[in-house]
């Protein structure tokens, strides 16, 4: 399925509680429910669904998985847009929390048991990430390999300081020359950290 946009979330109050009403619903051979969802960075929901066939009494829990666009200001008044797929087509979006992975029912569909498998990885590589410690002002940090910058240096070595324009960063200085940098996703890189944080 394509990309369904709308300019109304019908009364509900977010993207989630809408996706979650979609999925929830009785007709005459099947009912469905959302057991366990959540928006993971905004753009992709993740739920548990629980499906009961009334003929056979098949029980069945399977992932649901939608892209998700909301932009409230939308110029043309299109505020939410979303795509919608499941487990079997074996999504590129593999950060489903354990919460929801834990619910599913097992499957012998490949797709679907790649795509979990991928899930669990990387919901064990966020908890690793979790627990690594993070730089602190006060420390230095020096990483297994140097960094290359958009001025063309590079660096291995720096002194973690306070960003003054927020008290939730910080901002990396090179020793020698003294240069400020910012580092993304500081955590997914290998180091080590020297020293104590300042108080």
């Amino acid at each position: 399925m394509g990309w369904l946009y709308m300019q109304s979330l019908g009364g509900y109050s977010g993207p989630r509680q809408y996706l979650d009403a979609q999925f929830t619903f009785t007709r005459s051979d099947v009912t469905s429910k959302v057991l366990r969802s959540a928006p993971v960075a905004i753009r992709v929901y993740y739920a548990a669904v629980e499906t009961l066939r009334l003929k056979t009494y098949e029980l069945t829990v399977w992932a649901a998985v939608c892209l998700v666009r909301y932009n409230p200001r939308d110029r043309e008044g299109y505020i939410f847009g979303y795509k919608d797929m499941d487990e079997t087509l074996g999504p590129n979006e593999a950060d489903c929390p354990q919460q929801i992975l834990d619910l599913l029912t097992p499957t012998d569909r490949p797709y679907a048991q790649g795509w979990r498998a991928r899930c669990r990885e990387n919901a064990m590589a966020r908890r690793a990430l979790s627990r690594k410690p993070s730089p602190r002002p006060g420390q230095t940090i020096v990483f297994e390999e140097a960094l290359l910058f958009s001025n063309g240096c590079r660096f291995d070595r720096f002194e973690v300081v306070a960003d003054p324009r927020s008290h939730r960063s910080v901002l990396y200085r090179e020793p020698q020359h003294c240069g400020l940098y910012r580092i993304p996703n500081v955590k997914k890189r290998p180091y080590r950290l020297i020293g104590s944080t300042q108080s």
